[in-house]
């Protein structure tokens, strides 16, 4: 749910448009190397790996990695070392982390972890809808506020444009602390007026211990299921179809950490004083890379996707919902098919924005062409943002593969180097494959003229999707 803002609806001439379409643009990073980020030294063929007893010793990184990547080789220990060159962020290990489909079993994890909250909860999140499944989640939160739990919550002013102030108001008078990115009003800023920017992250943290991240937003969009692995496929009511993950183990320092950041920059508000970084235990045998991309700021999550894809030797498997990427971006999604690897990615059939839609479709002939295999996901809105690739580097999180989320949100992903979860993605990926519609060059070929042209207009306005 990106609840993009349609530039018809804000009565913004083209030729404006066109004009601050220049204004910024990514950077050039087709041919990422360790020297691109120098944060950890230049040639390093080990990556940093962190626990919750501090950094591992070479020795201790190549065995743990023996151990958690099916077919380790020296060259996959080199492209970590080099992700983490790129990205500035290293790997943690010994994170529980536990796939969640769709909003009725992501709201269900939330709202028991908050219901154990015992010193304080941070909710970051874009949309934060008044309607049955907004108010039971505030009501939880309310109800934790008065029982001592201290509750802070950042939302996103353009993703919220449609709830009233009167339900973040209610939650404030409740001693919730709340702070509102990015005003609208610019009388109400902290900073300079940036109206393009945006806070599309979704996280939970509840006591410092274990935390939520994904696609999925609190609104009533999530309160069904999309039929993702439902026994009941003729269910009246569809939900969207999104995925998230829960996170326990000394990671969740790095999501408290990105969640910290936002509200002492973004706000004037002082956090109370609370135990906001407890000793974290090991919790499991998962490796990730936490990754937060700001504004205009280092696109972290866009290198880590680039470096990905362009050294992928097997298998691209995306899955997204709103699919308009650059050319960088597409031009390493062709080489890597033309190569041989497998390039599969699910994009929507189903769509809450017109103009991402046929924006995307846009790409199609061109993808095609070079033998990328493009799949709609049908009956529900698809809202996940994943990709799995060579079975071993999977990810999770709110950022779309395109311009707005590589350039102007801020964004969370949260990286998973580990086989035995990449499988868990690729088993995801395959019974939501059996729910799409494969797109043939043939078929595509033969669509209206008035399809066409909704692609050529939706393309000259991607850059403000």
């Amino acid at each position: 749910m990106a609840r993009h803002i349609h530039p018809i609806r804000l009565a913004v001439p083209l030729a404006v448009v066109l004009v601050l379409n220049a204004c910024a643009t990514l950077p050039e990073v087709n041919y990422l190397d360790a020297s691109d980020v120098d944060t950890v030294g230049n040639n390093k063929t080990v990556p940093t790996v962190k626990n919750a007893n501090g950094v591992l010793s070479n020795k201790k990184t190549v065995a743990l990695m023996h151990q958690r990547w099916k077919n380790f080789s020296p060259d996959q220990a080199a492209l970590a070392a080099q992700e983490e060159s790129v990205t500035g962020s290293p790997l943690i290990s010994g994170n529980q982390v536990t796939l969640l489909f769709d909003g009725p079993q992501t709201m269900a994890a939330m709202m028991e972890a908050i219901k154990k909250a015992k010193s304080h909860i941070h909710l970051e999140t874009y949309i934060f809808d008044q309607d049955e499944l907004g108010i039971a989640f505030s009501d939880l939160l309310i109800a934790q506020q008065q029982a001592g739990v201290q509750v802070s919550i950042i939302y996103d002013s353009v993703g919220t444009i449609g709830t009233p102030q009167s339900f973040f108001d209610k939650m404030e008078a409740a001693g919730i602390q709340m702070l509102a990115f990015n005003p609208i009003n610019p009388g109400k800023l902290h900073g300079p007026w940036e109206p393009n920017r945006r806070d599309h992250r979704k996280i939970l943290i509840v006591d410092g211990e274990v935390a939520f991240t994904g696609g999925v937003n609190i609104s009533a969009s999530y309160a069904n299921s999309s039929l993702f692995r439902s026994k009941n496929k003729n269910q009246a009511a569809v939900g969207w179809r999104d995925t998230h993950i829960r996170i326990e183990g000394p990671a969740v320092a790095a999501l408290q950490w990105v969640f910290l950041d936002t509200w002492t920059n973004a706000g004037d508000a002082t956090l109370p004083e609370k135990t906001y970084f407890p000793p974290l235990q090991n919790q499991g045998n998962k490796m990730v890379r936490v990754l937060a991309s700001e504004p205009e700021g280092n696109p972290a999550i866009y290198k880590a996707y680039m470096l990905a894809i362009q050294e992928a030797s097997t298998s691209i498997h995306i899955t997204s919902a709103y699919f308009v990427p650059d050319a960088q971006i597409l031009r390493a999604l062709i080489a890597a098919a033309k190569r041989g690897v497998d390039v599969k990615i699910i994009m929507p059939g189903v769509t809450d924005s017109g103009l991402v839609f046929h924006a995307g479709q846009s790409f199609y002939t061109e993808m095609l062409a070079a033998g990328i295999k493009i799949y709609e996901l049908q009956i529900a809105v698809l809202h996940a943002k994943t990709a799995v690739i060579d079975q071993v580097w999977s990810t999770v999180g709110s950022t779309n593969i395109d311009t707005r989320s590589f350039l102007h949100n801020k964004e969370i992903n949260v990286v998973v180097i580990d086989t035995e979860f990449a499988l868990s993605m690729e088993n995801a990926f395959n019974e939501d494959l059996r729910l799409s519609r494969e797109i043939q060059m043939e078929q595509w070929q033969q669509r209206p003229v008035t399809t066409k042209l909704k692609e050529w207009l939706a393309r000259r306005l991607e850059y403000w999707l």
